[in-house]
């Protein structure tokens, strides 16, 4: 057999390493163990109860919740009908499922819930009456429904199993019927300039990524993997799905959201990929326990920490550690780091990453000098997640490390990154014109500006299209400018202001849990969100930020008036995506009042902003808002 495609390398591992374990689950406490043999069993079942209601080739299943090991299992069994397994953020809106429906031919659903069943049902009801069939994975609340085509997983499976039974030559049909070009699975681009376009990764082009990763270093074969990343993310099924079926992976999925930290403890993962935001919380969350311990535990603390970050620092920039620095290491790990990652589940971590934006300089070297070696990595959905990354010894600030082998990238006369290698996708499904934008000659538009240094590393700027000139003609990328303000702990989300005008100005969203964290230990009363943001005291902290960034941007591109809105930007508004990607457009419109008085010279502006509520209710903030210099 030819292990060319993701069902034929599950088949193989079933084979090979039967009782190796694949999967767990944690519920009620307990984890719940798969072998490679149960997971290919498994899916195989799932796979023929679909072939018996007829899903076939080019038809879509939506897959709707958090992470679920079924729901991971029928997006692999989709794969085995030549179907598009179509994976769904948790907090999808009835109008983005609307749009999958709307570009393919939905026929069905696997859900992780009642809730999530619920928002199917109503997907069902305001359209077309797709998708007919919902499979659910928790039954909890299920008994009462009688909407036509539902099926509790196992039952599902049993019908699955039956039809295997029935016919001996079934299973070998399913393993085998997908070819290298068929989907492996249906992504969706981000969407922060319109719909999402729909991004077709064949089971080639995950298994070429997962193979380029593996041999630039990224991971190894038999990692342990906590996937708790979104679903509907391609870095979640390029590592949860491509990557382990194709070099093993044990994948342990969480309890719920709010249980990943505590469940990561107990599994000590071997990768852990995560975004700068994350690790900003991790960090946040150690120095909130450092300030309220002991004096003599936040001296020894600071003690070790220090001075292993200025080690880092140091070796960062060429220079070697010293004889002191290694016996500090020593110490430190014992008394300090090692508690520390212990803590965090990251005692055994021997591949981290941070990706999807920059991260900043403190964050960064705090955790090398914890002892983790943190690496960046570059990539897209129509790239398969991983493009470039940073190798263990060759770590830069500034930098995503070298393409990948099987990779190959230049930069085309305007400054854009292009890229081409056997994981990049075939286009946007059923969008020529998308399609012929991005694919020119082989290569991939990727739509980001950057440059290679002369030792092969690759610089990413930000988005291209991104690019920007002030009414002098200064050129400048606001993103980049955005992620620096958001190295700051206490800035969550921010929008940089001054294409064709005289100067830069912001707005941000203050991090709510970090401020709060701040204004309680400094007195500094707040009744919520919209009265916390606008206090003098943190406008001071907020001015901090601001400063920091100004000392690095050319003079001509300093920020000088700022303003803290009241409200986070949420994807539920449309201000941000899922992945929390700015929609610029949106938010420029929506606070174009705000935009107007920071460059008229105003003291202050009155907005009323709208926000939708989790009920999916909407409401509004009502506020002044001072205008601050910086």
């Amino acid at each position: 057999m030819t292990h060319d495609t993701l069902p034929r390398l599950l088949a193989r591992n079933a084979e090979q390493y039967s009782q190796d374990i694949a999967l767990r689950e944690k519920d009620r406490g307990i984890w719940n163990e798969m072998t490679w043999t149960d997971y290919a069993n498994t899916a195989i079942a799932c796979a023929a109860a679909f072939d018996v209601l007829g899903v076939g080739k080019e038809d879509a299943v939506i897959i709707l919740g958090d992470n679920r090991v079924r729901l991971y299992i029928a997006m692999v069994a989709t794969s085995m009908l030549r179907a598009y397994a179509m994976p769904a953020y948790p907090g999808a809106t009835l109008a983005e499922l609307q749009h999958f429906v709307g570009e393919a031919h939905v026929v069905a659903a696997v859900a992780e819930d009642q809730e999530q069943v619920d928002k199917l049902l109503d997907l069902r009801q305001a359209g077309n009456g797709s998708p007919a069939m919902i499979v659910y994975d928790d039954a909890r609340g299920m008994n009462d429904y009688t909407a036509s085509g539902l099926r509790s997983w196992d039952d599902f499976i049993a019908l699955g199993q039956k039809a295997l039974a029935d016919d001996p030559a079934l299973r070998d049909r399913l393993i085998n019927a997908a070819n290298p070009k068929d989907p492996a699975v249906f992504m969706h681009s981000s969407g922060t300039t319109g719909k999402p376009k729909g991004i077709v990764l064949s089971h080639a082009n995950m298994i070429a990524g997962a193979n380029n990763a593996h041999a630039g270093g990224a991971f190894d074969t038999g990692e342990e993997v906590v996937a708790y990343l979104p679903m509907a993310w391609v870095g979640d099924y390029a590592l949860s799905v491509g990557a382990a079926i194709a070099h093993r992976f044990t994948i342990s999925v969480p309890e719920r959201q709010e249980t990943v930290q505590r469940d990561m403890r107990e599994i000590a993962p071997t990768f852990y990929l995560a975004a700068p935001r994350t690790w900003d919380n991790m960090l946040t969350l150690i120095q909130v326990g450092i300030e309220n311990s002991t004096p003599l535990k936040k001296w020894i603390y600071h003690f070790f920490m220090d001075r292993s970050v200025e080690a880092e620092k140091r070796k960062l920039k060429g220079v070697p550690p010293g004889p002191l620095d290694r016996l500090g290491r020593m110490i430190g790990e014992w008394l300090v780091f090692g508690p520390i990652k212990d803590q965090f589940g990251l005692t055994r971590l021997k591949n981290a990453f941070t990706g999807g934006e920059a991260i900043g300089e403190d964050t960064f070297v705090f955790y090398r000098g914890l002892g983790i070696a943190l690496r960046q990595f570059y990539g897209q959905t129509e790239t398969n997640a991983f493009t470039a990354v940073q190798t263990a010894d060759e770590v830069q600030l500034h930098t995503v490390g070298r393409p990948l082998p099987g990779v190959e990238a230049r930069i085309a006369d305007d400054g854009e990154i292009l890229l081409r290698a056997d994981n990049v996708f075939a286009g946007y499904y059923n969008n020529p014109d998308a399609t012929a934008e991005a694919l020119e000659d082989g290569w991939l538009r990727s739509g980001d500006a950057g440059y290679l240094e002369d030792d092969g590393h690759l610089v990413v700027l930000g988005r291209l299209s991104e690019v920007v000139y002030t009414k002098d003609g200064e050129r400048y990328v606001p993103n980049y400018v955005e992620n620096r303000l958001k190295f700051s702990p206490y800035i969550k989300d921010a929008a940089v202001i001054g294409a064709g005008r005289d100067q830069l100005t912001a707005m941000v969203c203050i991090d709510f849990e970090s401020v709060g964290h701040w204004a309680e230990v400094k007195g500094v009363p707040y009744t919520s969100y919209a009265d916390l943001s606008q206090r003098d005291e943190v406008a001071d902290l907020l001015k901090q930020a601001y400063e920091r960034v100004n000392n690095v941007l050319p003079e001509a591109l300093r920020l000088h008036r700022f303003v803290s809105l009241p409200k986070e930007f949420d994807p539920d508004d449309g201000e941000i995506t899922r992945t929390r990607k700015l929609r610029r457009k949106v938010v420029e419109e929506r606070y174009s009042p705000v935009i107007e008085a920071l460059y008229d010279g105003a003291s202050e502006v009155h907005i009323k902003a709208e926000v939708t509520y989790e009920t999916g209710e909407t409401g509004f903030v009502e506020r002044t808002l001072p205008i601050r210099e910086v």
